[in-house]
């Protein structure tokens, strides 16, 4: 079952997932934000944040990609919003992480704009796989070991979900 939804945020199309964490929202921000701890269960990063810039190293893709991410916004411990630096922009992507914590329960709304509303059925089986992967890193302080196997399957619910003809922008690999 996704847990996926189209969301229109300051006028543009999004992908929304929504994650809750047993955890300080502290710790959640670390874990999304220090390349260490995102290396757990996504990716690393190298440089000097204060530049506005990082390069970003796929962890757990099978070309390990590494991408240059522009910092847009980032407001210790409830929002960071980036997107990577690419030529095409059909091939730019824009993420907004925004936390909050009540009575010890931290909530992650982790959106992506669509440029290109088929590509959900891909990006959104993707980011079940990468949240699902922060939730057990958060839980269990260790580096996640969900695997990518079934996540491909939920591309038809994406469809569903966003209002895709059937079969459509159905993606074959990770």
């Amino acid at each position: 079952m996704i847990t996926g939804a189209p969301e229109t945020i300051d006028g543009q199309e999004h992908l929304l997932l929504t994650r809750t964490f047993r955890a300080p929202v502290a710790d959640v921000w670390a874990a999304v934000t220090e390349s260490e701890r995102l290396g757990r269960w996504f990716a690393t990063w190298t440089g000097d944040p204060s530049s506005g810039k990082v390069r970003l190293t796929w962890a757990y893709e099978d070309e390990m990609p590494t991408e240059t991410y522009v910092i847009e916004v980032c407001e210790e411990p409830t929002r960071l919003r980036v997107h990577n630096e690419n030529d095409d922009p059909a091939q730019v992507w824009t993420l907004d992480l925004r936390l909050s914590e009540e009575a010890g329960v931290t909530t992650l709304r982790f959106a992506q704009v669509l440029t290109d509303r088929s590509l959900v059925t891909g990006v959104g089986p993707g980011w079940e796989y990468y949240l699902d992967r922060l939730e057990e890193s958060v839980r269990t302080g260790e580096t996640a070991t969900v695997a990518w196997e079934g996540y491909l399957d939920l591309s038809g619910e994406y469809a569903v979900a966003f209002g895709l003809p059937e079969g459509a922008g159905q993606a074959t690999t990770r």
